[in-house]
């Protein structure tokens, strides 16, 4: 999605500020030209109505990587390097678009275009009204009736 566009530069510049551990005595550290670099992985998920989804893997210089979509923003896993350096994913995810294009709950999913309720489901800004689409009786819930998930 359009709007999902510039959510992987946000997760990098997370992964690069954190996830500084100190070696421990069971942790080995690797000399400097060895040390693994921070990255952006591109890969296709699956097609849409809207196009095709795209995989965003980020990784940085401590081994954490995070992967996500631009469909919806979905955050599909969270590998982090346990004290010997093996990775394991601690969120829940699918392995497939297709998963995702299912009912489901809401593995990994932004809350929306925005958290809360417009009420009465229209906002002004400037001389133009806006109306949206009612999900939540009288008022628009989490992006209304087709969210970002």
């Amino acid at each position: 999605m359009k709007s999902m566009k510039y959510t992987h530069y946000l997760f990098l510049g997370l992964l690069l500020l954190g996830c500084q551990a100190e070696p421990t005595t069971e942790q080995t550290t690797t000399p400097k030209e060895a040390a693994p670099q921070a990255s952006i992985e591109t890969t296709d998920f699956g097609d849409t109505a809207d196009g095709t989804a795209q995989l965003y893997t980020l990784k940085n210089k401590q081994g954490m990587q995070v992967t996500l979509t631009n469909y919806g923003g979905i955050i599909r896993s969270v590998e982090v390097p346990d004290k010997k350096g093996q990775l394991a994913d601690v969120v829940l995810g699918f392995d497939s678009l297709g998963s995702y294009l299912l009912e489901h709950p809401y593995f990994g999913a932004f809350v929306g275009r925005y958290a809360n309720r417009i009420g009465k489901g229209r906002f002004r800004i400037g001389e133009t009204t806006y109306e949206l689409a009612l999900n939540n009786g009288e008022n628009t819930l989490h992006g209304g009736r087709k969210g970002f998930d």
